[in-house]
């Protein structure tokens, strides 16, 4: 896979693979609530492919420390319809 040098990269937080920061999605979470990125504060980052995967809803419950794996799967799909 050619990749430009000078873009950073990154990696998904469910597949774990290595991607161009340009082609992921950004997020974070604020309080156990899902937010697309604001500029401040810890963030990561999900592929496209991954937004759909089985094991995104635990990953997110994960990094976002919360036991709603179901609301936040539905929070990342408004972010990713209204975002993309």
């Amino acid at each position: 896979m050619a990749r430009n040098i000078n873009q950073p990269v990154r990696m998904c937080i469910v597949c774990r693979e290595r991607f161009t920061q340009s082609s992921l999605v950004r997020l974070q979470c604020k309080e156990g609530h899902l937010e697309p990125y604001m500029g401040m504060g810890r963030s990561f980052y999900l592929c496209n492919t991954c937004t759909d995967h089985k094991k995104t809803s635990g990953q997110l419950a994960r990094y976002c420390k919360s036991n709603t794996p179901a609301a936040l799967m539905n929070r990342l799909k408004e972010i990713v319809v209204n975002d993309g």
